[in-house]
């Protein structure tokens, strides 16, 4: 009997993950590692088999591993040292002897013209994990359809967009159905060393996402690609911190080097059908 561990399961791709595997496979089956002890408290009355830990907690992370399989390792987000946590992970994994592991990276062009400096934890796990000698499967997924919103902002329908991306395009797709797709992969799927890029069936640029705002809405929604420099000003007199500007600054440039603009059909296939387009996801994500 096959047992997976999820790590920052509680999160939402993480509960996507593991709402698919539970229509599949039994409770048992699953282990879930986080360090949120209240929604922990909701997954064991669903009878999962559940660890309170993190990934710069070495002890935790061996506990969980025991008596799993397959361990899928979701990227931790970027406020701690996120190589080394990755690292621990895989070390943890190593040490107990799990048959293979899982990552969740991201789906870029070219490592090697990367703007965005976040991004390259990403492919240094990568490389760290097929150092390790362990069996793998690697996700990478495009940016997430859900973030759309946190891009053009609350007022979206009163100013319009305003993004330093130029005419780049992203091959949107929702982080539920990478997250899906990801267990129908460790469920059905043998880890053979295998990456797998997870993008929607189309690329859209910013422009693309006005015109269908407006068509959804009824209001007339204008995109203004913005110089860099320009955009970093009106955003600190906005008062945002200079980090997150800084951030949101090199996830733009990358889109305007076309960074996300591949297309795969790998989403879909492990899908079983046609991810959500622009057009449906934008409608649920603003409930237009």
């Amino acid at each position: 009997m096959n047992k997976i561990l999820v790590t920052g399961a509680t999160g939402i791709l993480g509960n996507a993950v593991i709402e698919t595997l539970l229509k599949k496979i039994s409770p048992q089956q699953i282990h879930v590692l986080s360090r949120n002890e209240e929604k922990l408290l909701e997954m064991q009355s669903r009878r999962l088999k559940t660890f309170h830990g993190d990934y710069d907690d070495l002890d935790s992370l061996v506990k969980a591993m025991n008596g799993a399989d397959t361990v899928l390792l979701i990227s931790a987000g970027d406020e701690g040292d996120r190589m080394q946590q990755h690292k621990n992970v895989i070390d943890a994994a190593k040490k107990v002897g799990v048959a293979s592991i899982a990552y969740t990276s991201r789906c870029l062009r070219d490592r090697n013209t990367l703007v965005n400096t976040l991004m390259f934890d990403h492919f240094d796990t990568e490389d760290y994990i097929k150092e390790s000698g362990l069996n793998y499967t690697i996700f990478r997924n495009i940016l997430y359809m859900d973030v759309i919103p946190l891009f053009v902002g609350k007022q979206v329908f009163e100013t319009g967009i305003s993004q330093p991306a130029g005419d780049g395009k992203v091959a949107f797709a929702l982080r539920k159905e990478m997250g899906e797709a990801m267990a129908n992969v460790l469920l059905n799927e043998p880890c053979g060393n295998k990456t797998y890029q997870f993008t929607g069936n189309e690329a859209h640029s910013f422009d693309d996402v006005a015109s269908t705002l407006t068509e959804l809405s009824g209001k007339e929604v204008k995109y203004t690609p913005v110089e860099a420099s320009v955009f970093e000003v009106s955003m600190l007199e906005k008062g945002l911190a200079a980090s997150m500007v800084r951030k949101t600054i090199g996830f733009n440039t990358d889109i305007k080097n076309n960074q996300e603009s591949e297309i795969t059909d790998d989403l879909e296939i492990h899908l079983g059908r046609k991810p959500t387009s622009l057009k449906d996801g934008l409608k649920l994500l603003f409930d237009l």
